[in-house]
């Protein structure tokens, strides 16, 4: 189920839910692409959608990560 992710949203979440939800985001894009390939994908766009979305939360994590002067492996 894709659900554009509003980045105010992402942004009131923790760290590690944002981690966490980036891992879930990237299965559901994984099992997206799948269905691509054998042509069971009704809507391409999603998979558009999921690899922003992954996108928008990596951003966070990464603007989080230089606003602290930490980096996280």
């Amino acid at each position: 189920m894709v659900i554009l992710l509003e980045i105010n949203e992402l942004r009131k979440l923790s760290n590690e839910e944002l981690t966490k939800k980036i891992n879930e985001t990237k299965d559901e894009l994984f099992q997206k692409r799948m269905a691509h390939a054998t042509g069971a994908l009704e809507k391409p766009r999603e998979l558009r959608t999921l690899r922003r979305d992954v996108a928008k939360m990596k951003t966070i994590l990464k603007e989080r990560e230089l606003k602290e002067g930490i980096k996280n492996d």
